[in-house]
């Protein structure tokens, strides 16, 4: 599912707002409503306390993967560097690897405090999660090679570990980018990328590093409602933490903090950065400016309690207009490849 070469639409499980049971139903019906893949945030807290949920991850995966048959599965994200060893990663990837027939990426980012935290194992800086993102990646596929392996790094180590349990190709590795570093590290890795806006600048980055054959995710948040200022007051309920950026996001130590940091952010503040109410062009505008900056596998994420509302208005009034733009560029790409 992570290899590049066509557009695809996934849906956004949040498992933040979710509980467990329900996310598990909402996978059902995305790929019921035809999405081609769903993605899973894996946190340990939610962002806000009207959130309100925190499942963990894993068990949900595993229900999805044998509870499904046709859509791909992926993690949006999953931090392997200090809540989770990457040896456990790696074999918990692998697992849902064979649950799944195949149908799984792992997604992969550098955390936030929110979740790392819980450990007690402090919030190392920027350069050194990337360093342990890294040596993470490299132990993990190298224990997807199977037979007996150890490692002895700067960060981690790993003695005489093996999956016994393993997918029959490689689990694909997808890593979360915000900036001309992790995009780099994206590229040096050979892994896809996943990105929160549409900037054409961190695909260049990442194929100037040496990516370019992974796919490219880009997560786009929505709040569909019976009517705009219903959507735009969902969209300030559920997502305003967005509007802080990763570099506050990534730091802000628990939902205390988060509470504190948007409490003066107002739904007006999101009018023109969330598509919101029944008005299907706000949203097709949206994914427009994300195929147009290069991004091949659209994660759309639909804040509020209606998510089979969200998933009717993909099914029934975006999907057959985006699909449409879809077929439209691959013909404009291959006019311009015969001139």
């Amino acid at each position: 599912m992570a290899r590049s070469g066509g557009l695809r639409f996934g849906y956004k499980l949040m498992s933040e707002t979710t509980g467990p049971r329900e996310l598990v139903r909402n996978a059902q019906l995305a790929e019921e409503a035809g999405f081609d893949f769903v993605g899973l945030s894996d946190h340990y807290l939610p962002w806000l306390e009207s959130h309100g949920h925190s499942p963990f991850a894993w068990s949900v995966l595993g229900a999805i993967a044998e509870t499904t048959e046709r859509v791909g599965i992926a993690t949006g994200l999953t931090c392997p560097i200090i809540r989770y060893h990457p040896a456990i990663i790696a074999q918990a990837a692998a697992t849902i690897g064979v649950m799944s027939e195949g149908r799984f990426t792992l997604a992969l980012g550098a955390g936030e405090r929110l979740n790392e935290h819980v450990v007690g194992y402090g919030w190392p800086p920027v350069h050194h999660r990337h360093g342990m993102l890294r040596e993470a990646v490299e132990i993990m596929r190298g224990l997807w090679e199977g037979g007996l392996f150890s490692h002895s790094g700067e960060y981690y180590e790993v003695e005489s570990a093996r999956i016994y349990d393993l997918p029959e190709a490689s689990v694909p590795i997808v890593i979360g980018v915000s900036g001309k570093k992790s995009a780099t590290l994206a590229g040096e890795l050979g892994t896809g990328i996943m990105a929160v806006e549409a900037e054409p600048s961190l695909i260049k980055d990442w194929k100037a590093a040496g990516g370019g054959d992974g796919a490219r995710y880009l997560e786009l948040s929505f709040a569909y409602a019976r009517s705009e200022r219903e959507g735009l007051e969902l969209a300030h309920e559920y997502s305003r933490f967005g509007a802080l950026g990763w570099e506050v996001l990534a730091e802000l130590p628990g939902v205390k903090g988060f509470e504190g940091a948007t409490k003066h952010i107002k739904p007006e503040d999101l009018k023109d950065s969330i598509p919101h109410g029944p008005d299907p062009e706000p949203y097709i505008e949206q994914i427009k400016k994300a195929i147009d900056a290069g991004f091949d596998h659209l994660v759309l994420m639909g804040v509020g309690p209606d998510q089979a509302g969200f998933i009717r208005f993909f099914e029934q009034t975006l999907a057959p207009e985006v699909r449409g733009l879809a077929q439209k560029g691959r013909a404009k790409a291959a006019t311009k490849n015969k001139k």
